[in-house]
């Protein structure tokens, strides 16, 4: 990957970083060299060397963002729209009454029944990120706990394992 935090950049991202060639390009053409077009961008002096030399092959036109970068993904966008709104239908219209949870693996799992195509865990919840969705957490707690078996466990079983 091209960038630490795993993924590269966002459309604002990249139409800043566009905005900052355009800028250069503009200085260019006042007859800034490199050098100088560096200092006052505060960019590094390579990129502006390189800047400048598809500016002089190009113009304007070939400092323009090229678009994310990698492959498309193979989750088209009216899918997306699709998922969004099964999703809000919740785990039960799906099949997984008895246990409510949504799971990454559920969501692949209904992603390929619709459409036939597999998706990771991990690329599912790419795609959920980039539909705005969020880890979560329970509210309350499960209808199923036993109060009095946690406050048993708390007293006798968990001081013999901090011990250990």
């Amino acid at each position: 990957m091209r960038y630490p935090d795993g993924g590269g950049l966002t459309a604002k991202q990249r139409a800043q970083r566009e905005q900052v060639r355009f800028l250069a390009a503009e200085l260019f053409v006042q007859g800034a060299a490199p050098p100088q077009v560096a200092r006052r961008l505060q960019v590094s002096r390579k990129s502006t060397y390189a800047w400048h030399a598809r500016w002089l092959e190009g113009g304007m036109d070939a400092l323009r963002s090229k678009g994310p970068s990698g492959r498309p993904s193979r989750m088209k966008p009216d899918w997306r729209v699709w998922l969004a709104a099964e999703l809000a239908k919740g785990p039960a219209a799906h099949g997984w009454a008895e246990d409510q949870r949504r799971t990454l693996a559920r969501i692949a799992r209904v992603i390929a029944r619709r459409f036939h195509v597999r998706f990771s865990p991990a690329q599912t919840w790419r795609i959920l990120r980039q539909m705005g969705w969020t880890a979560q957490v329970p509210v309350r707690r499960a209808a199923e706990r036993d109060e009095d078996a946690v406050a048993t466990w708390i007293k006798e079983t968990w001081p013999r394992v901090e011990r250990r």
